[in-house]
């Protein structure tokens, strides 16, 4: 184990030496879930928490409910969470039959490879490397997330389109889209979609993040990695 920080240190975040890691990945997505003080929220596929441990540190009050496949990640995810004084029930089960919650916020940033070759490490494969597919991830949310509430994902720019497309067979509209630019004038690898249970509105896409400006992160990408803010709101959430 290695014992790593997020947040500029507000975060505490005990992770396996090998295999696969928390990166921004989970920081990102973190920003983008609108959940406030009050809401429960569901994770699925937490690993060692990272991405719940930013959104609780970033809106405290929060109800939080995550779910992992592997046990010895649900059991280090749970330590995460009291090191870190947040309270989060970690449930361990595949996603595609597990009982979950009623909430008004899940996120998931699902194995996103469904071909190619596998890392040989075990974790790194379970990690990136489908099993349940995307639409069983999406699935999951929908029945998770009560009317009103909302789904974010984090995934690769290729595969947005075939996750708005699931969303809206899992019942959500008003999907929002935020790309995340390597930096300005390159095209985007990773985006953040989130939608609406039962949502009605028009799709959105946000201008989006550019991560470095040069050989540093970007005014705004330090904003969110390092000082804990949230990225932008979609007009169903614009007070």
């Amino acid at each position: 184990m290695t014992e790593d920080t997020l947040l500029s240190g507000r975060v505490r975040l005990a992770q396996p030496r090998h295999g696969f890691r928390a990166a921004v990945d989970p920081v990102l997505l973190a920003a983008f879930v609108p959940a406030r003080a009050g809401d429960a929220v569901l994770e699925l596929g937490c690993g060692s928490g990272a991405a719940f441990l930013c959104l609780a540190t970033r809106v405290p009050g929060i109800t939080v409910t995550a779910l992992e496949r592997d046990a010895s990640l649900a059991e280090l995810a749970t330590r995460n969470a009291a090191a870190n004084g947040v309270a989060a029930t970690v449930l361990t089960g595949d996603l595609r039959a597990a009982a979950l919650p009623e909430v008004a916020h899940g996120f998931a940033n699902p194995p996103f490879w469904s071909g190619g070759t596998p890392s040989p490490d075990a974790a790194r494969r379970q990690a990136s490397h489908e099993q349940a597919v995307l639409a069983d991830w999406v699935s999951a949310l929908g029945r998770a997330v009560r009317r009103r509430g909302t789904a974010s994902l984090i995934l690769p720019a290729s595969r947005f389109a075939e996750a708005a497309c699931h969303l809206r067979g899992a019942g959500f509209g008003a999907v929002v889209l935020c790309p995340l630019w390597p930096r300005a004038g390159v095209a985007a690898k990773r985006v953040l979609l989130r939608a609406v249970k039962g949502g009605r509105g028009p799709d959105v896409v946000l201008p989006g993040l550019a991560l470095h400006e040069g050989a540093s992160w970007s005014v705004a990408a330090d904003a969110v990695l390092r000082d804990g803010a949230a990225l932008p709101v979609g007009p169903e959430f614009a007070r």
